[in-house]
């Protein structure tokens, strides 16, 4: 299914969709037609969430004591790792099929989400009516999902001020945090929560807050971008184009190819089910009421960590020290295991290999593997990361060590970018940061439609388990180390 952009997006509307004033699509009945996306996405998710209550209170009221497995001891020192404790409805993670969007995978959404015309990616805010709705959204839904964020897209003067108040060194994940959070002051839910909003409506102004911040968000990234690795002159959003394509032009590009790939990087990146750190934080915090901002702003934080969303930075440094370290010599799989192999023994892991959960393949590196191998076939860095990808995953395994030593998308996103010219490795996160919020949002709007009450899991002491598991094993327990 395609769509087109910019003015050729005439053939499904009017001549009006490209223009940059709103006057001129708001005097055509056929713009007024498409003007908002509300009503549809609103009565999609209504009915959709409807058959979903019905089953949640049919399994309360039959299962309730259903039991969805043990929790044993190196899960509850472990982080939780694997514990079944959590609801989410948007994406799952499979461990031999990868990420599924609304129970489909990634390589057949690739071939079914609606793209531009002449183009071969996803558009992300088709991907964003999916997890919304449960559907695959048409060209002219995809259309009015689009229309409806660019007509969303603003951010206020504060918000820009207090971005610019901040150091043009700080992180640019920091400054992402602070825009975020300083949006809070827009949001609907707030206001109707306070003059005393039914719980059953919650999920209204949480969805009308989410589309604003998804809307607003580029403008905010790509105003860090400009500040922190430019002249600092920032550019406005272009609402004749599509979301991804118009962040991409206020970062500064214009290459139609990179457009191509920041649509691909952003359907990619988009969701992970509701288990890790930013999707689970974004759940938690919105399980107490707080409104969009602050439950994406908190999100965006745990994202900002080394072990989570900045991974992609520290495996394109593995990457270009790789290419050093070749000191022109041919990328050969027999040189890139020799220097795979140094790395390891220098007591240093290889980022971008491997995988909590997946026993693949990451999908999400094979959708980008397939698109380095239509542009960027000459590349060197490509030619690197090819070879790694045939070598690294044999010498892992002959380590014993190692569950999953398959490339995960961290270990390719990063060498598409650089290619770009899109080279300041610290910014990676904020993509990231800009592609989760669609995710995350959109598994807070359901949290809220489904009623979810706060989070509160039960914790225990050391002594408790100490005690309690050694009494209960007839052992000697600490020796007295805990009392």
């Amino acid at each position: 299914m395609k769509i087109r952009t910019s003015l050729s997006l005439s053939r499904l509307a009017c001549t009006h969709l490209g223009s940059a004033t709103a006057a001129s699509r708001a005097s055509c009945t056929s713009c007024r037609s498409f003007s908002s996306a509300m009503p549809a996405l609103t009565e999609k998710i209504e009915e959709l969430g409807k058959r979903k209550i019905d089953i949640l209170q049919y399994l309360r009221k039959n299962h309730r004591m259903a039991s969805l497995g043990e929790v044993r001891l190196d899960q509850a020192i472990g982080g939780m790792r694997g514990i079944k404790g959590m609801i989410c409805e948007t994406s799952e993670l499979d461990p031999e099929f990868g990420i599924t969007y609304r129970d489909h995978k990634i390589e057949d959404l690739r071939g079914r989400l609606p793209t531009v015309q002449g183009g071969k990616e996803p558009l992300p805010e088709a991907l964003l009516w999916l997890l919304l709705t449960g559907e695959i959204p048409s060209p002219e839904e995809t259309m009015m999902i689009q229309q409806e964020l660019a007509s969303r897209a603003k951010v206020p003067k504060h918000v820009e001020a207090a971005i610019d108040a901040l150091p043009a060194s700080t992180h640019p994940m920091t400054q992402l945090v602070v825009g975020v959070t300083a949006m809070q002051t827009e949001s609907k839910f707030a206001t109707l929560y306070r003059d005393g909003l039914h719980k059953t409506q919650y999920w209204k102004p949480i969805l009308n807050d989410s589309l604003d911040l998804i809307a607003s968000i580029p403008i905010i990234a790509a105003r860090i971008y400009r500040r922190t690795f430019k002249d600092g002159k920032t550019i406005p959003p272009d609402p004749s184009l599509d979301w991804s394509a118009s962040f991409t032009k206020m970062l500064g590009y214009e290459d139609p190819n990179f457009y191509e790939l920041m649509r691909l990087y952003l359907f990619l990146h988009a969701d992970h089910e509701g288990g890790n750190v930013s999707a689970h934080t974004t759940h938690l915090v919105g399980s107490a009421l707080s409104d969009p901002y602050l439950s994406m702003g908190a999100g965006l934080a745990g994202l900002a960590g080394p072990l989570h969303g900045l991974a992609n930075q520290e495996c394109l440094r593995w990457i270009l020290d790789l290419k050093d370290r070749l000191k022109g010599q041919p990328p050969s799989d027999e040189l890139i295991a020799k220097l795979a192999q140094e790395t390891l023994d220098s007591g240093r892991v290889i980022p971008g290999f491997g995988h909590a959960v997946l026993r693949v393949t990451d999908p999400r590196y094979m959708a980008q593997r397939a698109f380095a191998l239509e542009h960027l076939k000459d590349s060197e860095l490509f030619r690197i990361v090819d070879a790694c990808y045939k070598t690294i995953p044999v010498i892992l395994q002959k380590t014993g060590k190692v569950k999953n030593p398959w490339p995960n998308v961290d270990a390719h996103s990063g060498i598409l970018l650089h290619h770009y010219g899109l080279t300041e490795a610290d910014y990676f996160t904020v993509l990231f940061g800009v592609s989760r919020t669609i995710g995350c949002l959109s598994q807070l709007v359901w949290s809220r439609l489904l009623g979810f009450p706060i989070e509160r899991p039960k914790s225990v002491t050391i002594h408790w388990l100490d005690k309690s598991l050694t009494d209960t094993q007839g052992d000697s327990g600490s020796l007295g180390l805990n009392s």
